[in-house]
């Protein structure tokens, strides 16, 4: 008996050393903003985890913006702390292939053969493309929304199964429900943190940032003009104070404030803040110019950094996992984000009755067909540039300085910080 133990512990032993043992591959995964993004990417990832038990996920520590997000990732560039994979705003990604940082999907994309069949159309991965270059896949894609109050509206005189359509018809009835007193404001228009508010005026004029070569300010011209015109307005005689973000956020959820300008991606974080308090409505966003108008696409998308060949598979599994149609199943019930792969928009198993089951969802489905990407100002001086834009919008909001005074003292400003060639 023991002779026969003796031989299978051999055997067993010997097996052993006959099969290699299958290792597993850590990835280190940055993203931001988790007040929106942690729960999804906690799904994502203990799907793809079961999917791939040979591949392990960990977060690194999320990044409040997407600001501070690029700056972190080029903070780390070169060091053991930089991340394996990441997700990035889109109006970022040309920091990092400027930098040379992000991997070029290029030949992992033509390796892959048809990825439209995965729901990957070019439409979609030219979104998060630099002058042709591959820098990542769109993740999360987004548009600017309206939101607003049908019980401020109805009660200022408003129809609220007709919402407003230009932003004349957004200021008169933000005026009307202001003097309904009580402490309620009339508009909430999130302009604060970065450019994509203006821009979605800018654009929505059928206005540009730079002229086509990039070599000066195109912001400041009419259409421009036209857009902070209209910010004005809506601090003026639309009713909307100088809110903070959050502060914004917090009136607009207990019913203090008609309309709300924003991200559609923040659209499951308000259902749940308002929950019962009114009855909650979403519509388009007005555009200056309804046929020359655009709106900027908002979001991030997922990039590789690790230049490790074994993770460097790894990571592309992952990218194709979160951005392919199972994660958009989970980014667009749980955000509000619009979804950036076609085999998740149409498929019954991931998302084709969700907008007929749930009508809020489908202001920023409907906006697609105008939505261009975000624009990236080109040089090391991107996140300054926005910054700038920010402030000088600040002045006109608080009513500190004239719309056209705030907008030629931006340009001006950003004419300096335009990279020389």
């Amino acid at each position: 008996m023991k002779h026969i133990t003796q031989l299978l512990a051999a055997a067993a032993v010997s097996l052993a050393i006959a099969l290699p043992a299958h290792a597993e591959t850590t990835l280190t995964v940055h993203y931001p903003m988790p007040g929106f993004f942690k729960d999804v990417m906690d799904t994502i990832s203990k799907k793809f985890m079961a999917e791939n038990p040979d591949i392990k996920i960990q977060f690194a520590s999320p990044s409040a913006t997407y600001e501070e997000g690029i700056q972190t990732i080029l903070r780390q560039v070169g060091t053991s702390e930089m991340p394996d994979v990441t997700f990035i705003g889109l109006n970022r990604l040309r920091m990092l292939d400027e930098r040379d940082v992000a991997v070029d999907l290029g030949p992992l994309v033509k390796k892959d053969g048809n990825m439209a069949e995965q729901g990957f159309s070019d439409t979609i991965l030219k979104l998060a493309q630099v002058k042709g270059k591959q820098v990542g896949l769109a993740f999360a894609t987004s548009n600017p929304i309206m939101y607003y109050n049908a019980d401020l509206v109805k009660a200022a005189g408003g129809d609220p199964e007709n919402p407003p359509k230009t932003w004349d018809e957004v200021i008169a009835l933000g005026g009307k429900i202001k003097a309904l007193g009580n402490g309620v404001d009339g508009i909430d228009f999130r302009w604060q943190g970065d450019d994509w508010m203006f821009s979605a005026l800018l654009f929505g004029a059928g206005g540009k940032m730079l002229s086509d070569d990039e070599s000066k300010v195109a912001f400041n011209g009419p259409e421009g003009q036209k857009a902070v015109e209209v910010l004005h307005r809506l601090a003026t005689e639309g009713g909307m104070p100088v809110f903070t973000k959050p502060a914004g956020e917090q009136a607009f959820a207990a019913g203090k404030v008609g309309f709300e300008f924003q991200t559609t991606g923040a659209l499951r974080n308000t259902i749940k803040n308002v929950g019962n308090k009114f009855d909650l409505r979403t519509a388009k966003i007005p555009l200056i110019d309804p046929v020359n108008g655009r709106l900027p696409t908002g979001g991030n998308a997922v990039v590789i950094l690790t230049h490790d060949a074994a993770k460097q598979d790894a990571a592309w599994k992952f990218a194709k996992f979160a951005a392919g149609p199972y994660g958009a199943s989970v980014v667009v019930p749980g955000t509000g984000y619009v979804p950036n792969n076609e085999l998740a928009a149409k498929s019954p198993e991931y998302l084709g009755d969700f907008y007929k089951q749930n009508p809020l969802f489908q202001a920023g489905l409907s906006q697609m067909p105008v939505m261009i990407p975000w624009y990236a100002f080109p040089g090391s001086n991107g996140v300054k540039v926005t910054q700038t834009i920010v402030d000088n919008l600040s002045r006109i909001v608080d009513q500190s300085a004239e719309p056209k005074e705030a907008l030629d003292d931006a340009a001006a400003d950003v004419e300096g910080m335009l990279p020389r060639s």
